[in-house]
């Protein structure tokens, strides 16, 4: 019998930088596909799904800012960028038979659906992925923000953070041998020891929504629907236990 998942509706995030692969800079197709795989599978488990992918594989609005840019115009070129991999999500994702919405928080018609969030709801309730692109269509605040918020509205049952590492550690694993690896936390002691998770807005909206954080390794083959099985390696952030 196959496994009752512990959520019905969740949302994962994904940094830009999940996307490139081995690659440098841009998008690795490999990549992609094996994870729209993953949310396939996790979809066919019954499990409503929406997305936040990143941009920093093509462009990262604090870095332009740090090279002189105006940090408000950098920041809208790191929403398009976020836009460009919520595409190729979709492509990806169909290719898999999964259907897919991409919905931008600046309008632009043309190539994906305005941010509505009743119907990103009832898109969610027909089966089918909604994969939120161009942040929350403000400067100043991230694609994490951005996922904790969008968690939040669609009434998720828990946020996934789709990392490079199998949870969060005390340092970076694979600059700092002897790191300690987390099985739980609270947001208070991410905030406390300033894990470097996501950013402290989106930890605070988390927290005050008490929407769950879990952590794991978007790399790892069928690593989201194991999560979804509670198999697996990752790190729960939430309230403390009573």
């Amino acid at each position: 019998m196959t496994p009752i998942p512990p959520y019905k509706r969740v949302l994962l995030k994904v940094s830009g930088e999940a996307l490139m692969g081995r690659r440098d800079y841009g998008l690795d197709t490999e990549t992609v596909n094996a994870i729209a795989a993953d949310i396939g599978d996790v979809v066919a488990m019954g499990v409503e799904v929406s997305l936040v992918i990143g941009g920093g594989n093509i462009f990262r609005g604090v870095a332009g800012a740090a090279g002189g840019m105006d940090r408000a115009q950098a920041d809208y070129m790191g929403m398009l960028a976020t836009v460009m991999n919520a595409l190729a999500m979709q492509s990806a994702l169909e290719k898999h038979d999964v259907p897919t919405r991409v919905q931008s928080a600046i309008p632009m018609a043309t190539v994906c659906e305005p941010y509505i969030r009743r119907r990103a709801e009832r898109h969610m309730e027909k089966g089918r992925v909604v994969i939120f692109a161009a942040g929350t269509g403000n400067p100043f605040f991230t694609t994490d923000t951005a996922a904790a918020l969008r968690a939040a509205e669609m009434k998720c049952d828990a946020l996934l953070k789709g990392t490079q590492v199998d949870g969060v550690y005390s340092a970076d694993p694979r600059k700092v041998q002897n790191a300690e690896r987390f099985e739980e936390l609270t947001y208070l002691d991410v905030l406390a020891r300033d894990l470097n998770v996501m950013d402290a807005a989106a930890i605070s909206l988390s927290r005050e929504n008490k929407l769950p954080i879990i952590v794991f390794n978007i790399h790892a083959p069928g690593a989201f629907a194991a999560v979804m099985r509670g198999e697996g390696l990752f790190t729960r952030i939430m309230e403390p236990r009573v």
